[in-house]
């Protein structure tokens, strides 16, 4: 079961269908997805992209903007080349047809809204589900594409490096996958492989990512050889819908942008206690604020109010979110929304240049499992489709710069040593386990003991889980097992290093700011991980 192609790429949001369809006008290219190809964090974006497209606005407030945000730990020159070269990606999705809202009164001749954090209105967006109109755009492209083959419902087991296989040296060759309907491994050959598996929500209990969102790409890069820095910045979104029949539904930043106000039960507003930004200071902000008050007040979540806006404009503006609301007998347009904070995005990711190289060579990373040094100790709002389009294009530009070469041959997956596995339930359990402990111990605001005590039982669970693996055949459910507990691990080990409180990074031991923002990096040991 031996494919081999140009190039392979594991993971079907933004990052990396915009690279499939860069690179498949010279290469043959492999697009891998764990699900369907519309299964993605990108899919769910709901408030828009960032980028300098007004000439009131300026690279240098968007460059600065994003600087505040990430609370001093932004890279400079990688904050710089995405910023610069914002507007060609908007157009390039422009050009490919991506619907955005129009405006016919403004200068663009779209709409352009504002999000927490920023200085101008900068967001171009389609109405309130921007993601998804990139990704059906994108992927009628894909699918039309000749040469890109498309494996739905596979998912990557592990990466083949030549020093396991014989070819000592030649860094990524492609990977292992499993083909879930099919039940049985297949093997991937590439010269060029990259991870654009997403975030890492899944390993939280209350999480905005879909079930696909488990580090996979972090973890199999991990366990190759590769770096992973600022594991400890994990952006709760403030406003996830609060509702026992909502399954992690966003309500999207732009709804505070456009003026929503954030209540007690009561009807008392708090941010302004909070920060003079109030409504439109940073997520990290707005999340805390929101954990403390509801600690502090002993309630279970807080309200989101923009019904003083018109209906007729609030329909048109935010027509997913009434729709959804609607269905939960929330209208939007005469009530508050219930909210409560949710893991939603990664900042740290494995360590990448700006061609979105990672330390092993053959092996790149773009979007969500990236760490460019963009974003920082806190994400600015809308600069993550933003990030995925300006290095997917840089990685995409690397590949299709070296010598064509042919895929190598690989050997097929060894199960000669594993049998069915006689206890799923230990999966189940153990996946329980593992997001309860992140929530409480690893969650909005932090302490030493607590990050502690998930340490001791995130390494518990790992030596057992590993134990399934070594003996068991693999199924779904064990590689995402697999893949969560070494991204708990990375989490807990990047926050257990950083002694003072930044950006998304709060613990109460360690309440003050360091003179001095420096990344937190770790590095594998050199003995890694063998079946």
């Amino acid at each position: 079961m031996l494919k081999q192609y140009d190039v392979l790429i594991l993971g079907s949001g933004a990052a990396g269908q915009s690279m499939a369809l860069r690179l498949a006008e010279c290469l043959k290219v492999a697009l891998v997805t764990k699900r369907e190809l519309s299964d993605s964090a990108s899919n769910w974006a709901q408030g828009g992209i960032a980028a300098v497209l007004d000439t009131t606005d300026s690279i240098e407030a968007h460059i600065q903007d994003t600087f505040t945000a990430g609370a001093g730990l932004c890279d400079p020159v990688a904050t710089r080349f995405v910023v610069e070269n914002g507007k060609r990606a908007i157009e390039w999705l422009i050009d490919r047809g991506v619907p955005f809202t129009r405006e016919a009164d403004s200068q663009l001749g779209y709409h352009l809204t504002r999000e927490g954090g920023h200085s101008h209105r900068r967001i171009i967006h389609a109405a309130d589900a921007t993601g998804a109109a990139v990704q059906t755009t994108l992927s009628a492209q894909v699918r039309a594409h000749p040469n890109i083959d498309i494996y739905e419902h596979h998912i990557a087991i592990d990466l083949v490096l030549g020093d396991k296989v014989g070819q000592p040296g030649a860094g990524c060759l492609g990977a292992y996958v499993l083909d879930i309907e099919a039940d049985e491994v297949v093997t991937f050959a590439a010269r060029s492989t990259v991870l654009a598996t997403g975030g890492t929500g899944k390993v939280y209990l209350y999480t905005t990512n879909p079930d696909v969102a488990t580090g996979d790409g972090v973890a199999m890069a991990w366990r190759a050889g590769c770096r992973v820095a600022n594991m400890e910045f994990i952006q709760f979104h403030p406003t996830c819908l609060y509702h026992p029949q909502a399954k992690s539904f966003l309500i999207s930043e732009a709804v505070r942008g456009e003026g929503g106000l954030l209540k007690l039960p009561d009807g008392t507003r708090f941010m302004p206690e909070h920060d003079p930004r109030e409504e439109l200071a940073p997520r990290d902000i707005v999340a805390r604020a929101i954990d403390f008050e509801m600690k502090k007040r002993g309630i279970d979540c807080v309200y989101l109010d923009i019904s003083h806006k018109p209906a007729d404009w609030l329909r048109s503006h935010f027509p997913n979110i009434h729709a959804r609301c609607l269905e939960l007998g929330i209208d939007i347009t005469k009530e508050p929304i219930p909210v409560v904070p949710a893991a939603h995005y990664s900042c740290g990711g494995i360590v990448t240049d700006l061609s979105a190289r990672t330390d092993v060579p053959g092996l790149y990373a773009v979007g969500e499992s990236a760490f460019t040094g963009l974003h920082g100790a806190n994400r600015l709002a809308s600069n993550s489709l933003l990030e995925c389009l300006v290095f997917g294009e840089a990685a995409a530009q690397d590949i299709l710069a070296k010598p064509r070469q042919s895929s190598p041959v690989l050997p097929d997956w060894d199960e000669s040593r594993v049998t069915d596995a006689d206890e799923e339930v230990v999966i189940s359990h153990n996946w329980a386990e593992l997001r309860r402990a992140m929530w409480d111990y690893v969650g909005i605001v932090r302490t030493t003991k607590r990050l502690k005590r998930a340490q001791h039982r995130i390494r518990m669970l790992q030596r057992e889980i590993h134990e399934f693996y070594s003996n068991f055949r693999v199924s779904n459910d064990l590689i995402e097992l697999r893949n969560l507990v070494v991204t708990a691990d990375l989490i807990v080990g990047c926050a257990l290093k950083r002694k003072e409180s930044r950006g998304l990074h709060h613990s109460r031991d360690f309440p003050d700011l360091l003179p001095r923002a420096r990344e937190t990096i770790l590095r594998p040991p050199r003995k890694r991980e063998r079946r």
